[in-house]
């Protein structure tokens, strides 16, 4: 007499027979399982290594920036205006600035170029007088940079 198969064992007989069927087709026609977590890794990586770079050049950039404030400017006379500015750099770096004073149509009339030697401040306050050609309304560093 042949023993009888319980339902619970007929629905695991036939979920072993399925993943043993769908084993076979997945070697036979090159399909590998589990496919989508190495997909999922390898996106994080992508994102990961996105994310660091962006991250990198920021602070890279960050680093090398030269930030200069104009504070104050004096007309000294008709000829020479005084400007007072501050320049933020990364310490230990000398620094060089273009400064410039204008007239009342924001032509130059009279502009230098000034080095400063490195030094452990990180932010410096430099004062400059430039001799001008015709009367100066305003003065200004326009820029400055590490050389």
């Amino acid at each position: 007499m042949s023993a009888a198969i319980s339902p619970a064992e007929s629905a695991a007989s036939a979920s072993v027979e399925a993943d043993a069927l769908r084993a076979e087709l997945d070697d036979r026609y090159g399909r590998a399982r589990g496919g989508r977590r190495g997909r999922w890794i390898a996106f994080g990586l992508v994102v990961a290594a996105i994310v660091g770079y962006f991250a990198w050049t920021t602070v890279a950039q960050a680093m090398d920036a030269v930030d200069v404030d104009n504070v104050a400017f004096r007309e000294v006379d008709a000829h020479s205006v005084t400007i007072d500015f501050q320049v933020t750099l990364r310490a230990g770096e000398p620094v060089t600035c273009a400064i410039e004073a204008q007239d009342t149509d924001h032509g130059i009339v009279g502009w230098r170029i000034v080095e400063y030697p490195a030094s452990a401040e990180h932010t410096r306050a430099f004062t400059e007088t430039i001799p001008t050609v015709a009367e100066a309304t305003t003065g200004l560093a326009t820029s400055c940079w590490i050389p």
